[in-house]
């Protein structure tokens, strides 16, 4: 069930965020300073290209700078990204079949609001040791 619901999420959303969270992180790697938030971009998007059978987990040895930088992101960007997350989630939820796919927009709301610091498991595995 995962992969069909992957395949209709790619097909509908997720190549377009995909490709969205990739030009940003790219543009975000053009500065030293805008590195680790191009990595967390990139990371999202991987996510966003494939978010059935997948979700976050806190890491537990990421301090002060995530911290910092999640503030950042925060106020920069990850604000405007949960909030276009969660109208296009709702926009989904209107249709039976778009539930599953709302759904999906909800569960990326927590990784684009503060996105350091945080791994993406498999769902079977979120407290696997690395």
């Amino acid at each position: 069930m995962k992969t069909i619901l992957n395949v209709i999420w790619l097909v509908l959303s997720g190549f377009w965020l995909f490709l969205a969270y990739m030009v940003a992180g790219l543009l975000l790697c053009i500065t030293v300073i805008g590195i680790p938030f191009g990595i967390a971009a990139f990371r999202i998007g991987v996510y966003a290209l494939w978010p059935f059978g997948y979700t976050t987990v806190e890491r537990r040895d990421a301090g002060a700078p995530s911290c910092v930088g999640n503030v950042l992101w925060l106020v920069l960007a990850g604000w405007w990204l949960a909030l276009g997350h969660i109208v296009t989630g709702i926009a989904l939820c209107v249709t039976i079949i778009g539930i599953p796919l709302g759904v999906a927009n909800f569960k990326l709301i927590p990784v684009s609001l503060l996105p350091l610091g945080r791994d993406i498991v498999r769902t079977n595995e979120p407290f696997a040791v690395r």
